[in-house]
């Protein structure tokens, strides 16, 4: 159940969907004065070292951050302010994970509380985020410390939900979660991360979302390949509940031009569509 170690995929392309989607939101609810709470149920060690033995051992962030060059996309400006709040010369040393991403965009009167079970990359979360008086960092199931949390004192929020999915009965515990959690705080905002591994799983689990009864569903996925179920994960995905109504326009701009440059092969795609409507 613990062996799950975001270091050995950290800034691959499934990273590059996930917190170009996180930053939208976040930037959307940093336009209004009054606070708010961003949840992370499964938020890893929140940084990583490119050349340490995990991330070197599969290189995914070759396939993925490494990919973009920064004069090319004015559009994810804030993506590489955070990128080089975390190195100190020009050069890709580290990579910011969700809550680094979280922490740059949240103001003084914004809350983040950080799941991680994992007790070494819970241990190196609390390090790297002692100094930060907004964030609070709970070694705990984060799926089960979400539901005592909502709805946040604030009555706004991101949660930002990406297990690894390693237990293929995570994608019904994932869902089941959002259900409960929307029924305690229905305004909130809630990101889904989900890799495409087998097509079947993220088909059922967009089965659930649409007939659950909640209003406002987005779905965003980039496919580096075909779906295969040889290849490991060829695509990722983010399905968001009450999105930030300029999102999907964004995404709709966002995809394509990722796709171009993230691509594998000519069978890639990418999806961007409402789910469920308001």
């Amino acid at each position: 159940m613990l062996s799950y170690r975001h270091s050995f995929h950290a800034g691959n392309f499934a990273d590059v969907l996930k917190h170009i989607v996180l930053i939208e939101i976040l930037q959307h609810l940093g336009k209004k004065d009054k606070a708010f709470d961003y949840i992370d149920t499964h938020a890893g060690a929140g940084l990583y070292h490119l050349a340490s033995v995990h991330a070197e051992k599969l290189q995914e962030y070759q396939d993925g951050i490494a990919k973009l060059t920064r004069s090319d996309w004015p559009e994810l400006a804030t993506y590489f302010a955070v990128i080089d709040a975390v190195n100190t010369t020009k050069a890709l040393e580290y990579y910011p994970g969700s809550p680094f991403i979280a922490l740059h965009c949240i103001r003084h009167q914004d809350r983040a509380w950080l799941y991680e079970l994992h007790p070494d990359d819970a241990g190196l979360l609390l390090q790297n985020t002692q100094k930060v008086k907004r964030a609070r960092v709970m070694r705990e199931d984060g799926l089960k410390g979400l539901l005592s949390l909502l709805p946040p004192v604030s009555r706004r929020g991101l949660v930002l939900i990406d297990p690894s999915y390693e237990i293929k009965s995570d994608y019904d515990l994932v869902f089941q979660t959002v259900e409960k959690a929307y029924a305690k705080f229905p305004t909130g905002t809630y990101a889904i991360w989900y890799p495409v591994v087998e097509r079947s799983r993220i088909l059922r689990l967009e089965k659930q979302f649409i007939n659950s009864g909640i209003k406002n569903i987005q779905r965003f996925e980039l496919a580096i390949t075909a779906d295969s179920d040889e290849r490991g994960m060829t695509s990722s995905g983010m399905i968001v509940i009450n999105p930030p109504w300029q999102l999907i326009d964004t995404m709709n701009q966002l995809l394509p031009k990722l796709l171009n440059v993230l691509a594998v092969d000519a069978s890639a795609f990418h999806k961007s569509e409402v789910l469920v409507a308001e």
